[in-house]
This record gives structure tokens, C-alpha cells and sequence, in this order.
């Protein structure tokens, strides 16, 4: 497997995990617009077992909500870094990092609540929520 880096805007803190990264997600709610300073976030799921932090890692401030899901963010330079759930690393902000990860946002969510200024284009499915299990 190819390791994939990422880093913080500050280069302060700096890890990697192994590849290759998977199908990103783009949430539009807005939670996820104030966690991203933007129109949502980038997201790809990472397994905690293949993620490492190489630098840094004492500057890492973490927010985790009622439901166990939070983010990791630098205590520095406030770049969100990572997704948490129940404790493990979940997925990395796919603007953290460093090279081409050869992967496109797969699914935009929650659209339904996304920002009036928002418009998404391109031919990406789009969900008002969550899209349908199965």
C-alpha cells in the first residue's frame, strides 16, 4: 500500500496513513460549514489502524459532540485536520493533504440545508440528508 501524507496549514502538525484514500464526501450542513470556515467539508474515511501521526501531535485539539462524532483540528493554525467517531481517527479533510489524492468527491450531503450562497455543480449524486442505505 502507498502511504498518503497530510498536513496543517502551519506545517506544525504532520501525519500519514496508508492508501489509497477512498471516496470522499462532501457534507453541506451547517455544522460542517463553520467546522470548514467554507461551503462544507471534504472528507475521506481512513481507518484509525492505518493512520499516524509523524508531528505534533501535543498541538491537536479535538471537539467531539453528543454523539460521539467530533473533529481534530490544530491548535495553532485552527486547520480541521481529521473526523472522529467513538474515539478513533474516521476520515481526513481531504484539503490536508499533501500531493494529488486521485480521488473525487463521491457524494454531496445534507444539500438540503446548504449555505443560500452554495451552488454546487457538476454531475455528483446530491442529497438532502443522508443518502438511502443499501
Amino acid at each position: 500500500m502507498s502511504e498518503i501524507f497530510g498536513q496543517c496549514f502551519c506545517g506544525e502538525i504532520k501525519y500519514k496513513f496508508n492508501g489509497p484514500v477512498k471516496p470522499a464526501t462532501s457534507c453541506h450542513c451547517s455544522s460542517c460549514r463553520k467546522a470548514f470556515s467554507g461551503s462544507g467539508s471534504a472528507m475521506s474515511p481512513v481507518a484509525d489502524s492505518s493512520f499516524q501521526w509523524l508531528r505534533g501531535e501535543a498541538l491537536l485539539k479535538t471537539y467531539i459532540g453528543k454523539k460521539g462524532a467530533g473533529l481534530g483540528f490544530c491548535g495553532q493554525c485552527g486547520t480541521t485536520l481529521i473526523g472522529i467517531f467513538n474515539e478513533k481517527i474516521s476520515g481526513v479533510a481531504l484539503g490536508t493533504l499533501n500531493d494529488d489524492p486521485e480521488v473525487l468527491i463521491s457524494q454531496h450531503i445534507f444539500v438540503g440545508s446548504k449555505a443560500c450562497w452554495d451552488n454546487i455543480g457538476g454531475e455528483t449524486p446530491q442529497f438532502a440528508e443522508w443518502p438511502p442505505k443499501g
